[in-house]
């Protein structure tokens, strides 16, 4: 397969750039360099849209012929957004918080051409029931996963999986940050088909 288009992934992530990996199609990586506070009065979906845009924008700067992925997630509980825990403390509250709750993940998906600037975006969904969990079980599974820079302090594609009592959703890919199945809708929309001869 020969792919005309540079592909460049707006994110430093390795969670990302492992799952670009599984697509198994060139691609290069840059850092959006932009602020992603949240603005007043917006919606967690509208947080993430704007976000995976300007981070595609950001790059796009620097890649003037290439398709530009970015994406942006957050994790809701009750409403409320939960970030990056940062610190074992702060990860044991989320998952106190987490438990035996069902936690919304919201991705943010955009792929931008710096060509013509023309863009897709959209929100892919995921969402995962918690077990009830034990002060023990919790304490035990941030010392073994260490999850302190994962929205919702769990990493579903290790130990995190046995939290849940169940998961919703269309692409399991989405909970990690970069909805593999959209995306591979947009590549071909925009003239990349991954499983061509």
């Amino acid at each position: 397969m020969t792919i005309t288009r540079t592909l460049v992934l707006g994110s430093t992530s390795p969670y990302r750039r492992e799952l670009m990996q599984r697509l198994h199609t060139p691609f290069e990586t840059a850092a959006p360099d932009i602020d992603e506070t949240r603005l007043p009065g917006e919606s967690a979906r509208d947080m993430v849209l704007r976000l995976s845009l300007q981070k595609a924008q950001a790059v796009a700067a620097q890649h003037p012929d290439a398709l530009i992925i970015g994406s942006d997630q957050c994790a809701v509980l009750h409403e409320q957004i939960i970030g990056k825990p940062g610190s074992h403390e702060n990860a044991v509250k989320q998952l106190q918080n987490s438990s035996g709750e069902t936690v919304a993940f919201l991705t943010g998906l955009c792929l931008y051409d710096s060509r013509d600037g023309s863009y897709q975006l959209d929100v892919v969904p995921f969402s995962v029931d918690f077990r009830e969990l034990t002060g023990a079980e919790i304490d035990a599974y941030l010392r073994k996963d260490q999850p302190y820079n994962c929205a919702g302090s769990f990493r579903s594609e290790s130990l995190g999986i046995t939290l849940f009592k169940r998961m919703h959703g269309d692409d399991p890919s989405a909970l990690m940050g970069l909805p593999l199945i959209r995306l591979s809708e947009m590549l071909k929309q925009a003239g990349i088909n991954l499983l061509a001869a």
